[in-house]
């Protein structure tokens, strides 16, 4: 069986490494000539660290990648304040735990993510067909039939399309999309060299310190290129000189030069999504089921992890388990997706401005699937952590991580003999955690996990048993 993937960003590049490190063929179309070459979804948050540990590519993420550097505002040449991100946020500034082993973003640029990825899928044995435009797409009970560039049929048992928030699929499946656009508001984003700044930093530069009239350029790891980004009146793509005058006009600096315009483009913000995740064989992932603004970094994140989330159930179902696992990536996804549409749409009309209220989560580790599809949690005393939930990771006596168990793609399931750090269960508590990290059972008795596995299990099951404590059972 042979799944087709249209779109060759980070969403599709992650289900197909996914699908590959489980045996499972698939084709990766792109109607590009070769991957994306900007910068624009610069920002991993710490869960998606995390699903980039288990998929293989943390080390080169990291290797690449830097912390992500303060911002510094400034008035004209004067600095008035630099803060942390935590501080921006209005939060504590995080620390490794645990059960949180990387709770601080990433900054790295999306060309390098996406080279990572692609070079992981290669690994497993895929490869990117560039040059493929989806122009058709028909379904039956037996399969899926993707037309290519106009004439050349592809048929395989499933579609997914990635392919960005002008989804060619989505549009060709006549599946709405529902929201708004900010007709007033657009926004330039590029690449840049830049020469007239020192150290490293978001550098939002002003007239005169006013945070919302503001350009702005990061410091890109790995390279000697910045991002830049600005609001505009107009949709018009601008030159390098346009540029420059913007950034003067709003600084009213002429100290700063801008040279070796790399990449630029300018949108409008829109804030949407679909109404449906599936039509029948075919699927909605990433940009192309939702869309929002940049602010609060979600958009990348939340696209990684549609595919994360959508990866190990295609497997699942081709390996034999029943078609309603399918079902339940659109029941778990779709509220995500709403829920960060709020929280990105909240953080934009925020504008780096101080507000009142509760800090906002950025970090995508508070993401739950409590009361969907696929968890069950029968404890006649539920605790803090419930079926539904990120599976914490955490330290074994023997100095195991349980994210070293949970790495790849199988079921783990855990008998525990008293809690640890991040697992507040009793004695004898059965957690069963599914191949994406999310926890699809607790329960103080081991039939309902069994029950579950005969279910919905076709991945392989590792079982760590109690001995005293959390410990590994011989074997």
């Amino acid at each position: 069986m042979t799944v087709l993937i249209a779109g060759a960003g980070p969403t599709g590049l992650t289900l197909g490494i996914e699908l590959a490190r489980r045996g499972i063929a698939c084709r990766l179309l792109d109607k590009a000539d070769g991957l994306f070459q900007g910068s624009r979804g610069k920002g991993l948050q710490p869960r998606t660290l995390e699903v980039f540990d288990d998929l293989g590519v943390l080390d080169a993420i990291r290797a690449d990648g830097m912390p992500f550097p303060k911002f510094r505002l400034y008035s004209g040449t004067d600095v008035v304040w630099e803060r942390a991100l935590h501080e921006m946020l209005g939060l504590e500034a995080p620390k490794p735990s645990p059960d949180i082993p990387y709770p601080l973003p990433w900054l790295i640029p999306q060309w390098r993510t996406d080279e990572i990825l692609r070079d992981r899928f290669e690994a497993l044995g895929g490869k990117v067909e560039f040059g493929a435009e989806v122009t058709a797409v028909e379904q039956d009970d037996d399969g899926v039939r993707v037309t290519v560039d106009g004439s050349e049929v592809i048929t395989g048992d499933y579609l997914v399309g990635t392919d960005g928030g002008r989804s060619a699929v989505r549009k060709l499946l006549g599946v709405g999309f529902e929201g708004e656009t900010y007709e007033t508001e657009q926004t330039l984003v590029g690449d840049v060299r830049v020469e007239g700044l020192q150290g490293t930093a978001c550098h939002m530069m002003t007239h005169a310190g006013d945070v919302t009239k503001r350009f702005s350029v990061w410091n890109l790891p790995g390279s000697d290129y910045y991002q830049l980004v600005a609001s505009v009146p107009s949709k018009e793509i601008p030159t390098l000189e346009d540029v420059q005058e913007l950034l003067e006009e709003r600084t009213g600096r002429t100290d700063i030069r801008l040279h070796d315009l790399r990449w630029i483009s300018v949108y409008r913000i829109n804030v949407r999504m679909v109404d449906r995740f599936r039509v029948g064989r075919v699927f909605l992932a990433g940009d192309a089921a939702h869309v929002h603004s940049s602010a609060s970094g979600q958009g990348l994140n939340t696209s990684v992890q549609d595919a994360y989330n959508l990866g190990w159930k295609l497997a699942g179902v081709i390996q034999g388990a029943p078609d309603e696992l399918l079902d339940s990536y659109e029941g778990e996804r779709m509220p995500v997706a709403a829920q960060v549409l709020g929280l990105s749409s909240a953080m934009h009309a925020r504008n780096f401005r101080p507000t009142t209220g509760p800090a906002p989560a950025i970090h995508q580790l508070d993401i739950t699937y409590r009361g969907g599809p696929l968890a069950t949690d029968d404890c006649p005393d539920p605790q803090q952590l419930q079926a539904g939930d990120r599976a914490p990771d955490g330290m074994l006596p023997d100095g195991t991580r349980l994210f070293d168990l949970f790495r790849g793609p199988h079921f783990t399931r855990l008998v525990f003999a008293g809690p640890i750090e991040g697992y507040d269960v009793e004695p004898g508590t059965h957690v069963l955690v599914r191949p994406d990290g999310y926890i699809a059972v607790i329960s103080d008795n081991s039939d309902t996990v069994d029950r579950w596995l005969d279910r919905f299990g076709t991945d392989p099951v590792r079982t760590m048993q109690p001995v005293g404590r959390l410990v590994p059972s011989p074997g």
